[in-house]
This record gives C-alpha cells, sequence and structure tokens, in this order.
C-alpha cells in the first residue's frame, strides 16, 4: 500500500486525537494527514498533535481522496468493515476525477481488515486508566440507585435519575441508552426504559455506561424488589456462580470461546442455558462494543491489556430476566474486576 485512508471517528481518534465529527487521516510514507472542516480549525490543531491539518471547503474524505490523487497515491488500504458501499463510490469518484483517467485509479483502493479495531483492542496504560475511572463512576452510581429505588417508579424515571447523576459526577455521557427492565420486562435482554413502574414483587436490571474522557463502561446488576418468589434466587445464584466462573477463566493465553463455555457450562448444569441467549461478552474502549467477541467456539486468544465484559443471563418469557455484568482487564495473572460493586443478592 502506499496509504491508508482512515474514516472512522473512533479510529481517527485513536490515532491522532482528533475528537471532531467529520474527519478522514490519511498515512503515507510515514506522514499523517488529517483532514476535516472549518469548523475544528483550532480543536483539530490543538488535538491532533505530529499531524497535517487541512481544512477543506468541501467534504473530509473528498478532500483526502483528491489530496492523493495530486501526490501520485497508487494503491490505498481502506477499512472495510468500517466503510459502506456509497462511501467507498464517493472515494472511487474522488479520485477518479482528480486523475487523467478513471481506469488509471480504477484498481486504487483494496479492502483491507480491521486493522486499527485490533491494534485497539489491547489497551496501555493511560487507556486502562481511562477506562477504571470510567468504571468507577459507574460503581458510584449504582451504589446510589440502591437508595433510590423504590416500587412505583417507572423504568424511565430511574433512567433519567441515573444519567443526570452521571452528568453530576462528570460523565460526558451515557455509553449507550441506559436499560431498566422491571417486573416481567426483566426477561427482555435489552429492555429500554419505558412507563412501565418497578413491582412491589420482582426483579429489576439496571444496565448502563458512562463515557469519560472518551471511553466507557459497561456494567449490569439486578436487584429483587421484595420477597423473592420460590426459585427466583436460585435463579440468581445460578446466575452469579456462571459471571464469576467466567471471570476466573479470563487469563492470557485462554481463548474468548473457552470463557463463554465456562460461563455457559454453569447454566447448563443447573438447565438453564437454554434461557441464556447471547454472547458471554465483548471488548469495551472508546466504543461501547469493540473486539474480542466472547462467544461459543470463538478462537481469539485472549491477551493482556484487554479489557472486555463478563455478562451472562437468563431469560424466562412471561416471567422474569437478570443478568450480572462486570468489565475485566486481562492482566498478567488473569482477570481483573474494573467494576467491584456488590453482586451478592439484594432485596430492597
Amino acid at each position: 500500500m502506499d496509504a491508508m485512508v482512515v474514516t472512522h471517528l473512533p479510529d481517527v481518534r485513536y490515532l491522532c486525537g482528533f475528537t471532531g465529527a467529520n474527519a478522514a487521516l490519511i498515512l503515507t510514507g510515514g506522514r499523517a494527514v488529517l483532514f476535516t472542516d472549518g469548523r475544528y480549525t483550532a480543536q483539530a490543531k490543538a488535538e491532533a498533535a505530529g499531524t497535517k491539518v487541512v481544512i477543506a471547503a468541501k467534504p473530509a474524505v473528498v478532500a483526502a481522496c483528491d489530496w492523493m490523487a495530486a501526490a501520485g497515491v497508487r494503491r490505498c488500504g481502506f477499512d472495510a468493515a468500517n466503510t459502506t458501499v456509497a462511501g467507498l463510490e464517493t472515494m472511487q469518484k474522488a479520485v477518479a476525477a482528480g486523475a487523467s483517467g478513471v481506469k488509471a485509479r480504477r484498481g486504487m483502493f483494496v479492502a483491507l481488515g480491521p486493522l486499527v479495531a485490533r491494534m485497539r483492542e489491547v489497551k496501555d496504560a493511560e487507556e486502562i486508566a481511562k477506562l477504571r475511572a470510567a468504571a468507577r463512576v459507574g460503581c458510584e452510581l449504582f451504589e446510589g440507585m440502591l437508595t433510590f429505588l423504590e416500587a412505583g417508579l417507572t423504568e424511565a424515571e430511574v433512567a433519567a435519575t441515573l444519567e443526570y447523576a452521571a452528568r453530576l459526577a462528570g460523565a460526558e455521557g451515557m455509553s449507550f441508552e441506559t436499560i431498566v427492565a422491571s417486573g416481567v420486562r426483566s426477561a427482555l435482554p435489552h429492555g429500554r426504559a419505558t412507563g412501565a413502574k418497578l413491582p412491589k414483587r420482582g426483579f429489576v436490571t439496571l444496565d448502563f455506561g458512562v463515557i469519560l474522557d472518551g471511553y466507557s463502561s459497561d456494567m449490569t446488576r439486578t436487584v429483587h424488589m421484595g420477597k423473592a418468589m420460590p426459585g427466583e434466587r436460585d435463579v440468581y445464584d445460578s446466575v452469579l456462580e456462571a459471571q464469576e466462573a467466567a471471570v476466573a477463566a479470563v487469563a492470557p493465553g485462554v481463548t474468548a470461546g473457552e470463557v463463554d463455555e465456562a460461563a455457559r457450562n454453569v447454566l447448563r448444569r443447573v438447565k438453564l442455558d437454554k434461557y441464556f441467549s447471547h454472547s458471554t461478552g465483548h471488548g469495551v474502549g472508546l466504543e461501547i462494543h469493540e473486539g474480542p467477541r466472547l462467544a461459543a467456539k470463538q478462537k481469539q486468544v485472549l491477551e493482556q491489556g484487554m479489557v472486555i465484559t463478563i455478562e451472562p443471563g437468563v431469560y424466562m418469557p412471561g416471567r422474569f430476566g437478570l443478568r450480572i455484568e462486570d468489565m475485566v482487564l486481562v492482566t498478567a495473572g488473569g482477570g481483573e474486576v474494573l467494576t467491584p460493586s456488590v453482586k451478592a443478592w439484594i432485596e430492597l
């Protein structure tokens, strides 16, 4: 390759520090050239240290292609996982317009694997510190919610209160739309907060995260309102055992599939595995969902410095559901939980 074009904004931020909403980054010949628009003149120059900044009057990716055509770039790699068909056509048309003829540039763009995404999977010390801080805020928010939750509040009120507290704690925003699922709705793995009221008796699942200095946290805790019905505590204890078994399986050299199996095996033993309907976890960093993916038969090997989630759950439609989730750092000695809030059974 003569060059690589990067347009996925989290990748741009990772490579050069720029946090704006319009950017194309060209890497070529030992140089990095960032293209953006006039809204970000001061911001780009302040954030993208060591990178040449070009303020363009046209779309950033078009300006980047014009620059490559003028520079004589003949083969340019792009991330196929984050480039749409329309985006590729835009780049092809831009370089064709800047060249002597369409044929001269037809084969210029070459699809590459997720090179930057793979780099991002292993965090450095600065990134780990940011993830620790974001996870700490999440734990503090959950502890605060324990004094707030009560029967009759709507799920939407709970989500709004949590998100307001997150802002007051310094969060730039939420990592994703806060999940509050209560009563029979707790059987929805991704039950968005609604006007449904928290029951006098039943589970409440809170799944949320905050963004702090660009990095996301992610955690889930499930509590029970009132006295448990027969069998509910047993299911909770089984999910907790599965979650802790998966955390204990985390170590460098272990495959993502082996961690998934550690959780699934516990639930299989008590005949609850059929109610566990999603993967065990995923990487987290500048994006809430990054590699690696912790799912059945995944062969990717965990590496020291990865930060992953461990989040098994059980969901019984028409009855109830629950999930327990931690962020876990892969260290030389195993897995370090970054979200150490209480996971033991809680009745409110």
